[in-house]
Parts: C-alpha cells; sequence; structure tokens
C-alpha cells in the first residue's frame, strides 16, 4: 500500500525546503520525513523538476540525502554566524552539488520537460548547488528561524521590510496568533 506524501515548501529556496523534511528540528518532537527509499523519491516528484519513480532511490541514497540535508544545515548556520565552514559538511555539499543536474527538453507537444539518469541524486544536485549560491550570496542576511516555538524550519524574508517572523502565516503565525488570543481573553 502506498502513502501519500506531502512536503512542505514555501521557504523561499530550494535548500530551505529541503531542511523542512526534518520537521521540527532540534526538538524532542523532530519528525523525519524521509525515512525511506519512497518518501525520497516522493519528495523528488513533489520538489524537483523532473518525475522520479519510487524505484529511483534506495537505502543507500535515503541515507546520503540525511546526511546531505544535515550538512546543508550546518553549511548555513556557520555561514549566518560568519564561521569558517565545517569541512565534512563542506565536502558532503561540494559532492552532491558536483553530479549531474536535470537537463530540460522541449516534448513533441511543446511542453518544457526535465530529464535526468537518476531524477532523485539530480534533483539533490540542484539543492546542493542552491545552498552553495545561498551561502555565497546577499540573500543569506535574509534567512531566518522561524518565531514558531518548535518548528525550526529557516526561511528566506523577502518581505520589503524584513520583518518576517515565522515560516508560514498558515502554520506557525496562525498558531502563534491564536495563542497570543487565548493569552489575552478572559479567564
Amino acid at each position: 500500500m502506498s502513502t501519500t506524501h506531502r512536503f512542505r515548501q514555501g521557504a523561499g529556496r530550494p535548500c530551505l525546503d529541503f531542511l523542512r523534511t526534518l520537521r521540527h528540528r532540534g526538538t524532542s518532537g523532530a519528525v523525519e520525513e524521509l525515512p525511506d527509499a519512497e518518501s525520497l523519491a516522493a519528495w523528488a516528484r513533489q520538489c524537483g523538476p523532473c518525475p522520479a519513480a519510487p524505484g529511483d532511490a534506495d537505502h543507500a541514497l535515503v541515507h546520503t540525502a540525511q546526511e546531505l540535508r544535515e550538512a546543508i544545515h550546518r553549511l548555513i548556520g556557520s555561514a549566518r554566524a560568519h564561521r569558517t565552514p565545517d569541512t565534512r559538511a563542506r565536502e558532503l555539499v561540494n559532492r552532491a552539488a558536483a553530479h549531474a543536474v536535470p537537463v530540460p527538453g522541449l516534448a513533441a507537444s511543446g511542453r518544457l520537460e526535465w530529464h535526468a539518469d537518476n531524477p532523485v541524486r539530480a534533483t539533490l544536485a540542484l539543492v546542493a548547488r542552491d545552498t552553495l549560491d545561498l551561502i555565497t550570496s546577499p540573500a543569506l542576511d535574509r534567512v531566518r528561524d522561524c518565531a514558531g516555538t518548535a518548528c525550526g524550519a529557516l526561511f528566506l524574508d523577502t518581505s520589503r521590510p524584513g520583518t518576517r517572523r515565522w515560516c508560514s502565516m498558515d502554520t506557525c503565525g496562525n498558531r502563534a496568533k491564536k495563542e497570543a488570543l487565548r493569552r489575552k481573553a478572559p479567564a
């Protein structure tokens, strides 16, 4: 029986969306959203440009993806703190970025289609390259930690004043506003 997967997007960069696959990072309620090959292929299908089939990932690639995600988190953290990047994290991201990425092609229907020999690994390569771009760009100054009490997500603040507080108004922002109303309500 196949499980339906739905992954959070909208953090403003593919690498930040990829970090969200460890939901509630840093809390006792952390949830691994990429526990198996089926989940990883589903993530690549939803978040990548080319179709990925359930057989396009295996246990080893799941482990690689999880290691890459944590390396990306460490690299972004180091860059935001103006620290020298962790050697192992840098090597993992560089290695992932060196893999072939999806290539575009125009189908007979006139639609743009993306192709890769290994769609999952190619999508991970795009994420790694996006990480390298982010940590070396001025956009890094706009990466924020969600103010949600148990969220742990990072997001790119593209608001004009640069004062966005939550990864999503629909989830963490709405939850915070409800909690504030409850505190103000007469007992």
